[in-house]
C-alpha cells in the first residue's frame, strides 16, 4: 500500500467497516510498504504476497489457498492486476467479486495500456464493479447492469490536528506573500510540465509566489530539470509527505494538472481545507470541480490558461474565499466519508442478498 488516492480511500474505508458490527475482514497486500499507519491500529490480519517476479504465478495458488482457509463472502479488489489474480479464483471457489479496479478515466483505449486490457479480461467474471466516478466506468466501458460509481469520501477528522500555518512556513523558509501547490506524485500520469511551466510564467513577472510540488518523486532530478535555475528559490519541491492537509492549508490556491483523472483525493482535499482549485478538466474531475464556483477547470496541457486563471485568483481575495467556502461545503454534501462507506455497505449487502 503505496501513498496514493485509491490507498487512502482503502484505508479509510477499513477504519468504517472495522466500526460495523457483523463485519469481519483482513487485508491482502503485494506490498511491504504500507504508508498509511493507521492500517496497523485495526488489528487485522495482514498478508503479505510479494511477486518474485513480474509474471509470478505462484502468486494465484497462494491466493487461492488463502481464499479456500480464510472462505470470505466477498473478494474486493482495489486494483486491475489483483482483479486478474481473483477473478478466477472467485469463480473456482464461488465466492462474490467486487473489482475495485476503475479509478482513472483513460484516454487510451486498446489493448496495449494494460489496464483497459485488464479490465477486457477481467469484467466479465465480476459480480460487480464500482469506479470511483462516472466518467471513469464510461470511459472503461464497464456494463451498466452491474457497475456502481461511488464518490470519494473525506473524513473531516482529518484536519484537527493540522501544524499551525505560521509554523510550516517557517519550516519550509517561505517569505513570499502567497502559496500555490500541487500535490500529486511525480509521474507520467501528472502534468507538472503544465504546472512548472504555468508558475515560471507568472515568476517572470511577480516575485511574491513560492509554489509547492509535494508528492513521490516531487524531490527528483527529473522534476528539477522543469525548472530555470533563477526561479528555483521560489519552488519547494517536498516529496513525499505524511500529515498532507498541513501543506494543504498553507497554500492559497491549490491546483491539479493531469492527464486522466478519476476523483483525485488531492482535489477532495484541497476543497475540504477551503481551498480554491484550479484543474484540468475531463474524466472525474469534472464531477467534483463546478467550474466558476468552486474553483476553474482548464484544458489540458495549457501552460497560459493555467497561469491566467491562477493569476485571476490571486488578484481577488474576496473570489478566492468564496471558492473556497463553495468547495468545503460540497465537500461535506457529497463527498463525506459517510457517504463513500454507506455506499460501499449498501453495494456489499445488495450483493449478497442477489
Amino acid at each position: 500500500m503505496a501513498e496514493g488516492g485509491k490507498e487512502r480511500r482503502l484505508t479509510e474505508l477499513m477504519k468504517a467497516l472495522k466500526l460495523e458490527s457483523g463485519i469481519e475482514f483482513e487485508l491482502v497486500t503485494m506490498s511491504l510498504d504500507v504508508h498509511y499507519k493507521e492500517v496497523f491500529d485495526l488489528n487485522i490480519n495482514i498478508h503479505y504476497l510479494i511477486r518474485k517476479r513480474r509474471k509470478d504465478f505462484t502468486i494465484f495458488l497462494s491466493l487461492y489457498k488463502l481464499c479456500k482457509k480464510y472462505t470470505p463472502d466477498i473478494v474486493h479488489c482495489w486494483d486491475s492486476m489483483t482483479a486478474v489474480y481473483i477473478s478466477p479464483i472467485c469463480k473456482l471457489l464461488r465466492i462474490k467479486s467486487v473489482n475495485g479496479m476503475v479509478m482513472d478515466s483513460p484516454t487510451r483505449r486498446t489493448i496495449f495500456y494494460q489496464p483497459w486490457l485488464r479490465a477486457r479480461l477481467t469484467f466479465p467474471f465480476s459480480d460487480i464493479i464500482i469506479g470511483n466516478s462516472k466518467a471513469g466506468l464510461k470511459a472503461y466501458n464497464a456494463p451498466d447492469r452491474k457497475s456502481i460509481a461511488i464518490y470519494n469520501g473525506f473524513d473531516f477528522e482529518r484536519i484537527k490536528n493540522i501544524i499551525p500555518k505560521e509554523t510550516l512556513t517557517e519550516q519550509l523558509n517561505i517569505r513570499t506573500d502567497y502559496v500555490i501547490g500541487m500535490v500529486a506524485t511525480f509521474s507520467v500520469f501528472k502534468d507538472y510540465s503544465t504546472y512548472f511551466s504555468a508558475a515560471q510564467i507568472l515568476l517572470s513577472t511577480r516575485k511574491d509566489i513560492t509554489f509547492l510540488a509535494i508528492g513521490e518523486n516531487t524531490d527528483s532530478n527529473l522534476s528539477r530539470s522543469h525548472i530555470d535555475e533563477k526561479y528555483m528559490d521560489h519552488f519547494r519541491l517536498l516529496g513525499s509527505k505524511s500529515g498532507i492537509e498541513s501543506y494543504i492549508n498553507i497554500m492559497d490556491i491549490s491546483v491539479l494538472s493531469t492527464y486522466t483523472e478519476g476523483i483525485s483525493n488531492s482535489i477532495l482535499e484541497y476543497m475540504a481545507l477551503g481551498k480554491p482549485v484550479v484543474a484540468t478538466s475531463g474524466g472525474g474531475t469534472d464531477e467534483i470541480v463546478e467550474d466558476h464556483r468552486t474553483g476553474f477547470l482548464v484544458s489540458r496541457s495549457n501552460p497560459k490558461e493555467l497561469a491566467e486563471k491562477i493569476l485571476i485568483l490571486l488578484d481577488d481575495p474576496m473570489l478566492r474565499r468564496r471558492m473556497g467556502e463553495n468547495g468545503k461545503d460540497r465537500i461535506q454534501e457529497i463527498f463525506s466519508i459517510d457517504k463513500m462507506t454507506g455506499k460501499y455497505l449498501s453495494a456489499y449487502k445488495k450483493l449478497l442478498a442477489n
